[in-house]
């Protein structure tokens, strides 16, 4: 009989800890920098205030000066869980970030999951192909994310979870303290448009008469514009661009 208890006993002490064990592990999970879905109370990475910006109403909001590219700001946000690109430009008075995503975090999107909820169709890559539906072998190489066996996109700002937007504005404001708003968003459109930013400025175009053009994307992107923004023209030789 006491063998009979004993035994129990060595039973449910292993089973305490294995229930502790995986309890402490699902703690670790959700603060650590790859989980963006926990959302808990004490989750560090949504302390302190909100350091992201809604969609606004006003448009003047997004009235730049001008704006550059940030070539430190766009590495460090790439570096971050849940990121496969990026691309941050600074403004006067803003930030802007554009990111696609990939599967190294989890709870980046603020619902679903799965591949219904993303934008793309990877599933090429175990064909041979680019494009699963017509068979073409061929890449889009003017763009940075694409429908096909491309990292993640996702169309509105709100698909993005809160606490994934919090952490890439955190890290926004500690190296430009300065910006007024941190705007983000993972729309396809919109990044591979910064994408035509980023070349004119890596081409080393002046980016002045550029602003007209790229405020009309904050706008249409973040204060629900009326103009379609239209994309930038690529390089056609060194510092001259294709309406040139």
């Amino acid at each position: 009989m006491n063998k009979r208890r004993c035994a129990h006993a060595l039973l449910l002490a292993a089973a305490l800890t294995a229930a502790l064990g995986g309890c402490n592990y699902k703690a670790h999970h959700q603060q650590s920098a790859n989980d963006y879905g926990s959302r808990t109370a004490n989750d560090p990475k949504m302390s302190g205030v909100r350091a992201y910006s809604h969609v606004v109403t006003d448009p003047r909001a997004h009235d730049n000066r001008y704006f550059e590219y940030s070539s430190a700001l766009s590495y460090r946000l790439s570096n971050v869980p849940g990121v496969a690109n990026a691309i941050v430009m600074l403004t006067d008075k803003n930030a802007y970030v554009g990111i696609s995503t990939d599967l190294t975090a989890t709870g980046v999107r603020s619902h679903g999951g799965g591949r219904d909820s993303r934008d793309q169709d990877n599933t090429g890559t175990t064909e041979g192909v680019y494009n699963v539906d017509t068979g073409s072998t061929s890449w889009d190489l003017t763009k940075i994310v694409t429908p096909y066996n491309s990292s993640f996109s996702h169309k509105d700002i709100s698909d993005l979870s809160t606490e994934f937007r919090q952490t890439l504005a955190n890290e926004v404001r500690k190296m430009a303290p300065n910006v007024n708003g941190v705007h983000i968003s993972a729309n396809m459109e919109y990044m591979n448009q910064l994408l035509g930013y980023a070349k004119a400025s890596w081409d080393g175009q002046p980016l002045a008469p550029l602003t007209p053009s790229f405020n009309r994307l904050a706008k249409y992107m973040f204060a629900a514009g009326d103009e379609v923004p239209l994309p930038v023209p690529e390089p056609t030789a060194r510092g001259r661009s294709g309406h040139e």
